[in-house]
């Protein structure tokens, strides 16, 4: 057989190949890492992964074959939380912010995801689009391959419906792949706001049968924090949507250590996110239940907040993953290599372990570990060309963008850190 394309002389290829879905404990930290190597894709899938010119009986009459320079090769990045289709923005919180307003504050005063809620209810269609795609855009170029976006700024459904409209519109027509979820239960409309019943009615008896009946979303999320959702009420939704077929995910434990974590692993749920205050009998039962601890530094970072303990998740076993939270609220950045250096900065891991947290680990937290998140035969051929020597140099050498090409489907969609892709 030969290959639709080659990528050859890689300096060095981190193909995240492991026995596993997942890396826990020291298998984050020892990657495979093949020198002086070469991808051959066929039908936009990993044909084969080598080492110097045996790829050469690959080469066919219309094989095209592209030169890595001798640079660092890795999967298509992968950022596996954020709020993409949003409307506006919320500079205006930022002076609050920076003295000292909680954030619960802001959002008891209308602003927060309320404000959003408004903006993105007045945006058209189209408006949500042309903003969520110039997102998109910036993220391939810092090598994103594989994004999860998350509805919640509707909270009806009229413009839930139109959040993950957009989104399969641009999964469609723009070369990132999308992950879809609804997430009704992002915050209480002002008009529950004493009493949440009849809000979560909606959301259980409409909003969600609706959404998973013409086929938008195949997550379900749940903001369970105080002040928002509580324990019960987020066991409730998420049990409930189980039931219709969703998968679960949770923001949990980001403020106060209400057992969010606990409730992911009881639940199921394919990810708990945020967890900076979680508990170590939370971080037992996720590592039990194997639900990914996606941990969000660059919120915290923004925030001038504490830190999720990923040393402690890594050593009690587990699953890590790393993501961006692009919001326009606490995570206004689509910048997943500054996350990835926060990663070592902030939380203490290693390159290694970062760089597993946003491949392996990060497809394994959108259920996607079967096509992409490694470089191995049948997978998907996303990869990215990084100006860079090595895995450390990338979070050495920080705030820049480091991307010189990337990959989807083993066609060049960036180049030289410029979009370049046909849709």
């Amino acid at each position: 057989m030969k290959a639709d394309f080659i990528l050859k002389n890689i300096g060095k290829l981190v193909t995240m190949k492991g026995s596993s879905s997942f890396r826990i404990k020291e298998e984050m930290n020892n990657i495979e890492i093949i020198e002086n190597a070469y991808i051959a894709v066929k039908d936009g899938k990993v044909l084969e992964v080598g080492v110097g010119s045996e790829f050469e009986n690959l080469v066919g009459e219309n094989t095209k074959v592209d030169d890595a320079e001798g640079l660092l090769v890795t999967p298509g990045l992968i950022d596996s939380h954020t709020h993409l289709i949003h409307g506006g923005s919320r500079e205006n919180e930022f002076s609050m912010k920076l003295n000292g307003v909680p954030y619960i504050e802001i959002l008891n005063n209308g602003g927060g995801i309320l404000s959003t809620v408004k903006s993105t209810k007045e945006a058209s269609k189209e408006a949500l689009y042309e903003k969520a795609k110039k997102s998109l855009d910036r993220m391939l170029e810092l090598g994103v391959t594989t994004v999860e976006e998350k509805s919640g700024y509707g909270l009806e459904l009229e413009t839930e419906i139109k959040q993950l409209e957009v989104g399969k519109m641009l999964d469609e027509n723009h070369p990132v792949d999308l992950v879809h979820t609804f997430l009704g239960a992002h915050a209480v409309p002002v008009e529950y706001k004493e009493d949440h019943k009849p809000y979560i009615d909606i959301l259980v008896d409409e909003m969600m049968p609706k959404i998973k009946d013409i086929g938008l979303a195949e997550f379900c999320d749940v903001f369970c924090e105080e002040g928002v959702f509580t324990i019960e009420e987020s066991e409730y939704i998420l049990q409930k949507a189980k039931e219709m077929g969703y998968k679960l995910k949770i923001h949990a434990d980001e403020i106060e250590s209400l057992g969010g974590a606990e409730l992911a692993a009881k639940l199921g749920c394919v990810s708990a996110d945020h967890l900076m205050a979680t508990s170590d009998k939370g971080i037992e039962m996720m590592a039990e239940n194997k639900v990914v601890a996606n941990i969000l530094p660059a919120t915290s970072f923004n925030l001038n907040k504490n830190y999720a303990d990923c040393r402690k998740m890594i050593d009690m076993g587990a699953i890590v993953s790393l993501s961006s939270d692009y919001n326009p609220g606490s995570c206004p950045s689509e910048n997943l290599q500054l996350v990835m250096q926060l990663g070592c900065l902030h939380l203490k891991m290693t390159p290694n372990e970062v760089l597993t947290a946003v491949t392996i680990n990060a497809a394994y937290a959108v259920d996607r570990a079967d096509e992409v998140g490694s470089l191995e035969a049948g997978k998907k051929a996303d990869f990215v060309v990084f100006d860079a020597p090595n895995v450390e140099y990338l979070m050495y050498h920080f705030g820049i963008n480091h991307t010189k090409r990337v990959y989807k489907d083993g066609k060049l969609v960036v180049d030289n850190k410029v979009v370049v892709y046909n849709k």
